[in-house]
């Protein structure tokens, strides 16, 4: 039995440091917010720069400590960039992230041509493997670490995205438990969460990530409206981008010593049915 003062220190992120990536709107921003204001030096790393540094603006606002770094995730030479400033700003990198993704437009086998295929596997899968490659040769030597892959629950269904994005975070769920298994021995904890129908203007963001050429996705795929939220979720409502905030806080911490390749599912139930 503990008491609330010691629950407190227990979710405490104090003397970590965060790399998250995809930090510069939705989901990645909440992390960084919230892993600010349990005491981490964040760095908030995004494709858009400006974004970022909103983000790490904020959350400095707030009374946390980050800092924003643009890279692009599909370029191995732009994370490792983003890392080495981080760990020279910041100190020695104790948690990673990989948080950056885009949709896929729904678009089916039949639908898709091969540059959004590609576009979509080298954010999607390829980015998360480059930055757990980059935290695996940071944490490596010192014998510990956590990271934490953003999926989702279209990563263990058929449905919630088009091939591209079913097939990256399925990858995702993969990759993580692949390294859970290589790695748990040496000190690191590899998690991943799986979020639910979360509002975080991702739809927009993909849009102009694919180009001029895709067609309007706005109102393709599954829970674009509250109607269908209900129909697909029992709790009848979308999720906030602070529920898959406290969900990787919980992994990055302290009460989450013991779990290692776990896929924690944060849907209000959606998966259940």
């Amino acid at each position: 039995m503990f008491t609330f003062d010691e629950a407190e220190t227990m979710a405490s992120l104090a003397g970590r440091m965060a790399v998250v990536t995809g930090a510069g709107s939705g989901i990645g921003r909440a992390i960084v917010l919230e892993m600010a204001a349990r005491g981490a030096a964040v760095a908030a790393v995004d494709i858009d720069l400006a974004a970022a540094r909103e983000t790490a603006a904020d959350a400095e606002a707030a009374g946390g400590r980050a800092r924003a770094y643009g890279a692009d995730v599909s370029v191995a030479s732009a994370i490792d960039a983003a890392v080495d400033a981080a760990i020279a700003d910041l100190g020695p990198l104790d948690i990673m992230v990989n948080n950056a993704g885009i949709l896929d437009g729904y678009f089916d086998v039949d639908e898709m041509d091969e540059k959004t295929w590609r576009r979509v596997i080298d954010i999607d899968l390829t980015g998360v493997f480059l930055g757990c490659k980059r935290a695996v040769r940071e944490m490596l030597p010192r014998g510990q670490g956590r990271i934490v892959n953003i999926s989702s629950t279209a990563g263990l269904n058929g449905t919630g995205g088009g091939a591209a994005y079913i097939a990256a975070k399925h990858g995702v769920v993969g990759l993580t438990r692949q390294m859970a298994v290589v790695y748990g021995a040496r000190g690191l904890n590899v998690n991943c969460v799986c979020p639910g129908a979360v509002p975080t203007g991702i739809r927009k963001h993909s849009q102009a990530m694919l180009g001029p050429d895709i067609p309007d996705i706005s109102q393709r795929g599954v829970a674009v409206n509250d109607e269908q939220v209900r129909a697909l979720v029992p709790m009848q409502r979308r999720g906030r981008a602070e529920d898959i905030a406290n969900a990787v806080c919980f992994l990055a911490g302290a009460e989450a010593d013991y779990v290692n390749g776990h896929t924690l599912v944060v849907d209000g139930g959606w998966r259940a049915k």
